[in-house]
C-alpha cells in the first residue's frame, strides 16, 4: 500500500518539469533562479551552493509570492524559471508544486537534490 505522503509527493510530481542536476547550469545561464530550501544545519553539513539564494523552506512562498509584501527582489512575476533545491530532491518537489499553486507555473526542482549537483555549482562539500 502506497503512504499518503508518497501519494501527495506523486502527484506534486506528475505537475513539474523536473530537471536533471547537470541541466542546472544551462538553466542559470539562460536566467533561472536556484532557490536551495535546506536548513542551515543541513547546508552547513553538506556544503553550500553558491549561485543559490538560500530561502529556507517555511519562507519560500511569501519570499517567492511576486504579490506578497515579503517578496524577493527576484520575484518579479509568475514567468520566473524557479529551480528548488533540497538535499535529495523529495521536499523540494513538493515545495515547487506549492510555488505552482501560487501560479509561478514555471517553478520546478532538481532531480536527486543538492547531492546529485555537478562538483562544480557545490562548494565546502562534505560529502
Amino acid at each position: 500500500m502506497t503512504s499518503r505522503i508518497d501519494a501527495v509527493l506523486d502527484a506534486a510530481r506528475a505537475r513539474l518539469q523536473r530537471i536533471e542536476a547537470a541541466e542546472v547550469p544551462a538553466a542559470l545561464r539562460r536566467g533561472a533562479v536556484l532557490v536551495d530550501i535546506r536548513p542551515a544545519w543541513q547546508r552547513g553539513e553538506e556544503g553550500e551552493v553558491p549561485a543559490a539564494l538560500v530561502i529556507e523552506r517555511n519562507h519560500l512562498e511569501w519570499r517567492c509570492d511576486p504579490t506578497s509584501d515579503a517578496r524577493i527582489p527576484e520575484a518579479v512575476g509568475d514567468d520566473v524559471e524557479w529551480i528548488v533545491l533540497c538535499s535529495e530532491g523529495y521536499t523540494s518537489s513538493l515545495a515547487a508544486a506549492a510555488l505552482q499553486d501560487l501560479g509561478l507555473h514555471r517553478a520546478t526542482d532538481v532531480i536527486g537534490g543538492y547531492h546529485a549537483l555537478p562538483d562544480e555549482l557545490r562548494s565546502a562539500a562534505l560529502v
